[in-house]
């Protein structure tokens, strides 16, 4: 039995949002979320993983021993986990694993809420200086929330997502988010919808948390280029991000003044200059470089990956592939059927020459390449299907003689196997 398959076991449900299940686990346990350094953590929809990268590549370059805690993973489960830096080890996994499973016994707990319990006891048993926890999804709710006193809070943009746990309100899901929000700790939040950011004002000022505000508290923009990131405490110009996107610049600019709120005189700006141009967090916008899929492709060409899956980042990505205008971009894409294609790939349309669906390999979730070709002509693309990523791309290949980009998108799953495919 694979891990996966192993930590689902105990509860029916993938996803059960409530903290009676992990609170109990983790009292069991003697409640090593309480005996954690530092900790920042982040919330939103999109941004939360390259926030955290940010982070954590400025903080481990002024020598801090940073633990984190991300999902979902791309290739092996073990991603979600990184002691000191260093994703943790199967041996050490393993034990964690079987030393939760054992004290939960039969008692209901859901895959990540396990997850969690496990990630909390690893960190709490190897110093650190810094430990960066991303929520899962929602806030209020979420496993990782069972941190009462973190030092730090920070927002990505808040839009929407998992429609089937957090609803279609905005508002409502605005709230849920926030709910990491605590009582005299200081939240940083990136740039956010009017009616979001009116949501986490009040959410800050019932329990009088401090709150730092983009375009009102601090400010980020590309100047010269160079990275401007300027708050009421002054000014910074590092290099450019080495994550490719217009989005990536507020990320960048989130996690700078989001550890600017730790005070810790180690994190300077050459710490901060060297995270920002060696950060690295796979499938966002990943210019792939080697491997048997880029084998396929002619001179001159270029193969990209991202994992982003909601209309956000369908926003996003076509903010991106903008830039990129040198020769026609072709879209290989797979995507969940929790999402909505067309919202997702509308704003994709004008960027790009072609779009060809395909099935995403081990997932029963998967929306089947023919119903995403369909949606895709009603937007106005010029659709096809694919048996696999390798014929998608032999096709487009063989039918444009012009050096073109070529890039798969549409879910973290589908980026999880072509990472592992292109090995």
């Amino acid at each position: 039995m694979d891990l996966i398959q192993r930590l689902n076991q105990h509860h029916p449900k993938v996803i059960d949002l409530s903290l009676d299940r992990i609170n109990r686990l983790l009292e069991l346990l003697g409640n090593p979320q309480n005996s954690l350094s530092p900790v920042v953590h982040i919330a939103g929809t999109n941004g939360k993983g390259s926030t955290l990268a940010f982070i954590r590549a400025i903080a481990e370059a002024a020598g801090l021993k940073v633990h984190a805690y991300t999902s979902p993973h791309l290739v092996r489960f073990n991603e979600r986990i990184r002691i000191s830096g260093e994703i943790i080890n199967d041996h050490e996994l393993l034990g964690l694993m079987a030393e939760v499973e054992a004290i939960n016994g039969n008692a209901p707990i859901t895959f990540f809420e396990i997850t969690t319990a496990i990630a909390l006891l690893a960190f709490s048993r190897t110093p650190s200086d810094l430990v960066l926890l991303e929520t899962g999804l929602g806030g209020r709710l979420d496993a990782t929330n069972v941190i009462t006193r973190p030092t730090v809070t920070a927002l990505t943009p808040i839009s929407h997502d998992h429609a089937g746990f957090l609803g279609h309100d905005l508002a409502g899901i605005a709230k849920e988010k926030s709910g990491i929000i605590k009582r005299g700790v200081a939240c940083v939040t990136a740039k956010q919808d009017p009616l979001v950011l009116e949501v986490i004002k009040n959410s800050a000022e019932e329990i009088n948390a401090p709150l730092s505000v983009q375009d009102e508290n601090w400010w980020v923009a590309v100047k010269a280029d160079k990275l401007s990131v300027m708050s009421l405490d002054g000014q910074i110009n590092p290099p450019l991000p080495n994550l490719v996107g217009p989005h990536q610049i507020q990320n960048a600019g989130l996690g700078i003044v989001t550890l600017a709120e730790l005070g810790d005189k180690r994190i300077n700006r050459q710490a901060v200059a060297t995270g920002i141009k060696n950060v690295d967090w796979p499938a966002r916008m990943q210019l792939l470089t080697k491997g048997p899929l880029c084998a396929q492709l002619p001179n001159h060409w270029e193969l990209w990956l991202d994992g982003g899956h909601n209309p956000a980042a369908g926003v996003a990505i076509a903010a991106t592939l903008k830039t990129l205008t040198d020769g026609p971009i072709h879209l290989i894409t797979g995507l969940i059927n929790t999402k909505t294609p067309a919202e997702f790939l509308a704003p994709l349309r004008q960027y790009t020459k072609s779009l060809t669906a395909i099935n995403i390999v081990g997932s029963d979730a998967s929306f089947s390449a023919e119903e995403i070709s369909t949606v895709a002509k009603k937007i106005g693309f010029q659709a096809k299907t694919a048996s696999s990523v390798t014929k998608a791309i032999e096709e487009i290949v063989s039918a444009e003689k012009s050096p073109s980009k070529i890039l798969i998108c549409g879910s973290l799953y589908l980026a999880g196997n072509i990472l592992e495919e292109n090995k």
